[in-house]
């Protein structure tokens, strides 16, 4: 199957990886991108394949609070001069507000000052994801440079451990709160990786058993907020953290430019 240069060219910046490689890997795949990924990762030739997942571009993400209601969003733009500027900054923050007034739906994207934007700061802008937490103990956390935003809600606890864990998830990316509910079909999927690799360093059938079965659990926990060890205090879990606080996990959200 033949592949377009766009294909091998988004491959290669997710990848960093050769042109040659990445058209190889393409055309195994059928011209599939996350297939072509799964195909170097096996070979070892993407080293870093995990690109493939985060976004890209510039921008910010803002929260803001108004009595019980928390609004984060996250608005994309072109280049890091145009996300520093007070402008755009307040556009975000408008966003936010008409969230918490419930002017917009955290769904809504066509919004008629993102289209006056792209004319006012010349270059093209996006409203990514946006979300509305209400009632609970909620924390929010905005890294300094505004690229990464959390918000959880807890059942239980205090502001104070609200906030820890908001700042350890905007540290550590976890994808689930347990690791009982990491995707069975991301599961599958590393396992297939794990199998091929461990075949090139000519492994038993028995062997290969025991490594994946340490491997799946393993995985399952790094991506895992409460077994993830807490960024502040690494001895401890996220778990052990909660159940001193008599707290629970009921939900989060991150945002990354």
């Amino acid at each position: 199957m033949s592949v377009s240069i766009e294909q091998i060219k988004k491959l290669r910046d997710a990848t960093g990886v050769s042109m040659t490689a990445c058209k190889a890997a393409l055309e195994e795949a059928n011209g599939d991108f996350d297939a072509a990924v799964d195909v170097m990762r096996k070979k070892g030739e993407a080293k870093a394949a995990d690109r493939s997942a985060r976004a890209t571009g510039q921008g910010i993400v803002v929260v803001k609070s108004k009595d019980s209601k928390h609004a984060m969003v996250q608005l994309r733009c072109e280049t890091d001069f145009v996300a520093r500027a007070d402008d755009f900054m307040k556009l975000a923050e408008g966003i936010a507000d008409k969230l918490l007034k419930g002017e917009i739906k955290p769904e809504d994207k066509d919004l008629p000052e993102i289209k006056d934007a792209v004319l006012r700061l010349g270059e093209n802008v996006q409203l990514g994801e946006m979300t509305l937490y209400e009632g609970g103990n909620v924390g929010d956390y905005v890294h300094s440079n505004k690229k990464i935003g959390v918000l959880v809600s807890l059942t239980g606890g205090d502001s104070e451990v609200a906030r820890d864990v908001a700042m350890h998830i905007a540290a550590t990316s976890p994808s689930v709160i347990s690791p009982d509910e990491v995707s069975e079909d991301l599961v599958a999927r590393e396992k297939n990786i794990w199998t091929e690799q461990l075949k090139q360093e000519n492994k038993s059938a028995e062997i290969i058993e025991k490594i994946m079965m340490g491997k799946e659990k393993k995985f399952r926990e790094e991506n895992a907020l409460l077994k993830q060890s807490f960024v502040k205090d690494p001895e401890k879990t996220i778990e052990d953290l909660l159940r001193k606080f008599d707290a629970t996990v009921e939900k989060f959200s991150r945002f990354a430019i």
